[in-house]
């Protein structure tokens, strides 16, 4: 294992991991190198090109405004959201940037390079930095590729990217064969394992705390996008409904009427508007896919009449771990694998962790994550003009039912696979290599085409 949980879930801003965090923590990279050397106060000039799926759909996620924050040294979780636009608007009037609140070079925003037409040959969500000075004599240029998640690496670090976990620790798994034996020897649940991990960074204490700040902003998520209404930014006039539909709920309980799968519906739509509008969010384990972990796990909480804390760091846990499975094994970018690699891994991983916290033995989890993705095969990412809207928020809707069903349905057997999930890991690696690229996050295929040619609907 190379991935820490607080990796798999980060705190950050909408609307895209791999398009809006990416980038944003990659030229912060880029600048902050720059500025370790003391080169920094040469600074001039500041060209960025943008190749592949960043280039096809990177105004629609908002890559354009990730940059520029990222370059003044904001980062994604703790840049005061009220604030962008703000910030975004004085530098196309001023055009003006100033790298890392230190030097202020001359930037037109107009003059991001956009290569729809090529990609470099790493992956597809690519992007090149030049830093040039007066003389336009090359200060430093690189690579960078944001591979998913709103994880970055340059191209020399590509095939072995610098892990977080630099220490030994005692369950290295890469495979659910490997997890479950080191459960089977050490006598623990999937989710001890990870914390054994876990402790190997940091103390017990604060992986609780850290866990359950995780859950505090996905539930403030849920809360927020259940207040406001409107019409979400991007051109396609898409209305927030998750306050209309809170409200409906709310009546039919009045009228003794429970409807548990349209409340499940209702977190996961909330989250994925707070995230369309650009909002506060959790990567969980993209931003596309940030509304299913939330929903299922608000579903477990409103269940309980008794203390969930215990509960809830179980299923952030054993979903992290089953998030490793996946980005060990294949990918976690819509770019590489299509919305499978999003939704079909949310989906997953909150099933794992509700089979978990309900009780299911390590057979069990595995079998509820393969059930998941095994009906998320093939799933392709084709956001409407771009914009992680259509059909992505509906889209968490479902995957948080599906992982519900998932869980109960492997609690409800005795963990037999008849297909493992490590196979069904390769298999999604699989189908995601076959894939066109027109399904992968370009916004060339699929639904994406439809408002193409219904400009109306």
């Amino acid at each position: 294992m190379s991935t820490s949980v607080f990796e798999l879930f980060s705190i950050g801003i909408g609307p895209s991991s791999s398009h809006t965090i990416g980038p944003m923590r990659a030229i912060l990279l880029f600048l902050k190198s720059i500025a370790l050397q003391e080169k920094l106060p040469f600074a001039y000039q500041l060209k960025i090109e943008l190749y592949g799926s960043l280039a096809f759909t990177g105004v629609g996620h908002g890559t354009d405004k990730a940059l520029l924050l990222g370059a003044m040294g904001y980062d994604p979780e703790t840049v005061a959201v009220d604030a962008i636009d703000g910030i975004i608007e004085k530098i196309k009037t001023t055009k003006q940037l100033h790298l890392l609140q230190s030097v202020m070079i001359d930037f037109d925003p107009k003059s991001i390079y956009f290569h729809t037409k090529d990609t470099l040959p790493k992956h597809s969500n690519g992007m090149r930095f030049s830093l040039l000075d007066k003389n336009a004599k090359l200060i430093k240029q690189d690579i960078y590729y944001s591979v998913g998640g709103g994880f970055v690496v340059t191209e020399a670090t590509f095939d072995n990217p610098i892990c977080s976990q630099e220490k030994d620790i005692p369950y290295p798994f890469k495979t659910a064969k490997s997890l479950t034996e080191y459960c089977s020897k050490a006598h623990k649940t999937i989710a001890q394992v990870m914390m054994a991990n876990e402790e190997v960074l940091r103390s017990e204490q604060e992986i609780k705390q850290r866990l359950h700040k995780i859950w505090e902003v996905m539930r403030a998520s849920i809360e927020n996008g259940c207040k406001r209404e409107g019409i979400l930014p991007g051109g396609l006039k898409v209305k927030r409904r998750a306050k209309d539909l809170a409200a409906k709920l709310k009546n039919l309980e009045t009228k003794g009427i429970r409807d548990d799968t349209n409340w499940v519906h209702l977190y996961a739509i909330a989250v994925n508007e707070e995230n369309a509008a650009g909002a506060r969010i959790v990567t969980a384990p993209t931003n596309g896919a940030a509304g299913i972990i939330p929903a299922v796990l608000e579903y477990y909480v409103q269940s309980q009449a008794s203390d969930v804390q215990e509960a809830i760091e179980i299923f952030l846990l054993t979903a992290g771990a089953i998030c490793i499975l996946f980005k060990e094994g294949a990918s976690l970018s819509a770019a590489e694998m299509g919305c499978q690699g999003e939704v079909g891994v949310a989906c997953a991983m909150a099933a794992a962790g509700l089979c978990a916290v309900l009780g299911g033995e390590v057979s069990q989890i595995q079998n509820a994550a393969e059930i998941a993705m095994e009906h998320n095969l093939g799933l392709t990412c084709d956001p409407v003009g771009g914009l992680v809207q259509v059909p992505c928020i509906e889209r968490n809707a479902i995957g948080a039912s599906q992982a519900i069903a998932a869980a109960k349905l492997a609690l409800c057997g005795d963990g037999e696979h008849f297909i493992s999930l490590d196979k069904v890991i390769a298999t999604m690696k699989e189908t995601g290599e076959n894939m066109s690229h027109h399904y992968k996050e370009t916004s060339i295929g699929g639904l994406a085409r439809v408002k193409i040619s219904h400009p109306d609907c």
